[in-house]
């Protein structure tokens, strides 16, 4: 019931979002609407606290083909989850009100959509639940970036992205496939050790840690406002699955080269993160480098520690995406962000470095990306104020309520780091914490004095040119297309007028290559 009423709010708030820009394009109270409605599903979130709530649908027929429904339920974890989304959602709309498009009423429209979608992935009780939910928010991404796209190049690049989602949920599918020929369903609550292995590689592949993405040039990219709600939830209901790994299934002797991997990957987008030369280019690293550390804490079978991490990308990158008033009071309160990817005792992420097992010499380059991110973040609060973006054209009203979103979603980070669910109120591994504390600290001192720390526009970091992972995708995408030419070609010699002579020859020589190895 609860998850029926938080959604619906959502929809009907969407539709009469849409309704008012549609029927009453010259009325003025479409953002009110659109505020009230994403405050009220925000405010039903909260009844989730310590509720029990389960809603299944009908068995789909066949039964023999179909063996699950859809299913919902509501959980400690999944609360933490669809309240890191719809404050989100609440905090874009909010800070709307100083965009230079303002008002935008279809972008919420979208936001609005985009987090009912999120909240029914959080609360998503089996894999067909989820894969449905995910099928739903690919396309919806797909259609947005092609329709910002400009260019064939940034095009193929969207398409890329897309199949890599597209193969995340292929995995979990065929983790079902793997689990059925053992003779048991996958369920979320009973996995085999095979299956649960499939998982984490799923989500590691809708979230761009393998394949490494690389980020889509600014005049393509979905700026602040309904692209951070796009990649945030996108990221988010990818790593839910990883908090629906039941404790000690990943048993398997890959899962050390699978840890060393990830861990890789989390240098690479804390590297390119620390490198941005501002939040919103380094946004694609930020979902690698956070990503990857929440996988690899699923890895290490601390699953607490990977919703957390999962909710301080929500959260902390979105308080980061959506600052752009240089205002020097809202500026410093940015640092209860840096305390909540921290890993510090009682903050947000505290939990990441607790219990779990894994492979010992992945803590290390895990750390050392950690401290990437942190320093990067930092950096790029400290970014001097004529490099950020700001509406000096915009009503005296407008400024006034622009901070309270950025305010909610630093309270949601202290919040959800003492109260609400099993990550909260954490000691945590104080160890690692500390040692992630000091190497970003190194990192934050030796910046202004080492060069390659520097922000420059490096080859790698200027959208104009090309990487080797560019280069890469682009090789493979060659051979895709020239294989699709070549069965074009022969589609059309077949199709042509003397298709009907080609298809005799083939037949002819078939039947004397059979004839000759006929004894």
């Amino acid at each position: 019931m609860f998850i029926l009423i938080t959604v619906g709010i959502l929809l009907i708030t969407a539709l009469l979002v849409l309704s008012a820009r549609v029927f009453l394009p010259a009325a003025g109270y479409t953002w009110l609407i659109a505020v009230v409605g994403a405050f009220l599903a925000w405010a039903s979130v909260f009844a989730w606290i310590n509720k029990t709530d389960r809603l299944q649908f009908l068995i789909w027929q066949p039964v023999s083909l179909f063996s699950q429904s859809p299913t919902f339920v509501i959980d400690p974890i999944a609360w933490a989850f669809a309240l890191s989304m719809l404050t989100l959602t609440l905090s874009v709309i909010i800070t709307s009100v100083v965009r230079s498009n303002f008002p935008s009423a279809l972008s919420w429209v979208g936001a609005l959509v985009l987090s009912s979608l999120g909240a029914l992935a959080a609360v998503a009780d089996n894999p067909v639940t989820l894969a449905l939910i995910w099928a739903a928010i690919d396309l919806v991404d797909l259609i947005v970036q092609l329709r910002f796209v400009e260019e064939p190049t940034l095009g193929e690049r969207v398409v890329i992205s897309f199949a890599s989602r597209v193969t995340g949920t292929m995995v979990l599918l065929w983790a079902n496939v793997a689990s059925a020929a053992q003779g048991t369903t996958l369920d979320f609550h009973a996995l085999t050790s095979q299956a649960s292995l499939f998982l984490p590689l799923a989500a590691a592949l809708r979230i761009g840690v393998l394949p490494l993405h690389l980020p889509y040039p600014g005049r393509s990219a979905l700026r602040r406002g309904f692209g951070t709600v796009l990649r945030m939830i996108s990221a988010g209901s990818s790593l839910i699955l990883l908090a629906r790994i039941p404790a000690g299934s990943i048993v398997s002797p890959l899962t050390p080269y699978m840890l060393m991997l990830i861990a890789f990957a989390a240098l690479y987008g804390g590297w390119m993160w620390l490198r941005a030369p501002d939040e919103l280019t380094g946004r694609p690293f930020w979902l690698i480098g956070v990503g990857s550390l929440a996988v690899a804490a699923a890895l290490r079978a601390n699953l607490i520690g990977a919703a957390a991490w999962s909710c301080a990308l929500i959260l902390c990158g979105g308080v980061l995406f959506l600052s752009s008033e240089p205002n020097k009071w809202l500026t410093r309160s940015l640092w209860v962000a840096v305390f909540g990817i921290s890993a510090l005792p009682f903050s947000l992420t505290a939990s990441g470095w607790s219990g779990g097992t894994g492979f010992f010499l992945a803590w290390l380059p895990l750390l050392l990306a950690q401290a990437m991110l942190v320093s990067g973040f930092i950096r790029h609060i400290l970014r001097p104020p004529a490099s950020r973006e700001y509406y000096e054209d915009q009503p005296l009203w407008g400024k006034n309520i622009y901070p309270v979103g950025i305010m909610l979603l630093l309270a949601m980070i202290v919040f959800l780091g003492w109260f609400g669910w099993n990550g909260s109120f954490q000691f945590g591994n104080v160890i690692a914490g500390l040692a992630a504390s000091a190497l970003t600290f190194g990192l934050t001192w030796f910046a202004p004095r080492i060069r390659i720390l520097n922000p420059v526009r490096a080859h790698w970091v200027r959208p104009a040119n090309l990487t080797w992972l560019d280069w890469l995708y682009q090789s493979v995408w060659n051979i895709y297309r020239q294989l699709g030419r070549l069965s074009n070609i022969f589609s059309n010699i077949l199709e042509g007028d003397s298709g009907i002579m080609w298809t005799l020859l083939f037949l002819a020589l078939f039947i004397s290559f059979f004839t000759q190895r006929i004894p």
